[in-house]
């Protein structure tokens, strides 16, 4: 099985075998510390209507120290709450995504052979070309990331995987 990636105005979704069984990719979606280490962190109310919490600190992304470009830099620290839509563990997440005016975020996993999990990462209810490709881009290298981490891989740079380029 390959990674798959589809992108239009109105959806975004990826696939990606990743090397952990699926409770640990659970956790990894779950508990705010290591989805600190892939994606953002924050406050986790593991039920529907829960808080889901994020706080952007893109910086500890990277295992070096590796500078913030400007673009984002100035999210640096920044933390919302998005609400829990479903919840079924250790299966299925679905969340809002900026209150739900840029639609919604589930992610599914199905357990391959005991000891790799596929993820399917779907954003549905996207505002345009414009979403499509601002979350996109952050969407493939935070599951990149994911991936790196789950497989005992370093991360040296996340922008350069950002950036297509890691």
């Amino acid at each position: 099985m390959a990674d798959h990636d589809t992108i239009t105005p109105a959806m975004l979704r990826f696939e990606r075998v990743l090397a952990a069984p699926v409770d640990t990719v659970w956790r990894y979606l779950i508990d705010p510390d290591l989805r600190a280490r892939w994606f953002m962190g924050g406050e986790t109310e593991p039920r529907v209507g829960g808080k889901f919490g994020l706080t952007f600190d893109h910086a500890s992304l990277s295992d070096g120290d590796v500078p913030t470009p400007e673009r984002y830099a100035r999210n640096a620290g920044k933390s919302w709450f998005e609400t829990i839509e479903r919840i079924e563990p250790p299966h299925l997440l679905a969340f809002t995504w900026d209150g739900g005016a840029a639609g919604s975020v589930t992610i599914e996993l199905v357990p391959l052979d005991g000891e790799r999990t596929q993820l399917t990462l779907t954003h549905a209810g996207l505002r345009g070309a414009d979403d499509a490709r601002n979350f996109g881009g952050g969407w493939g290298s935070h599951l990149d990331t994911l991936q790196r981490r789950l497989a005992g891989q370093p991360v040296p740079d996340f922008w350069a995987l950002a950036r297509g380029s890691g």
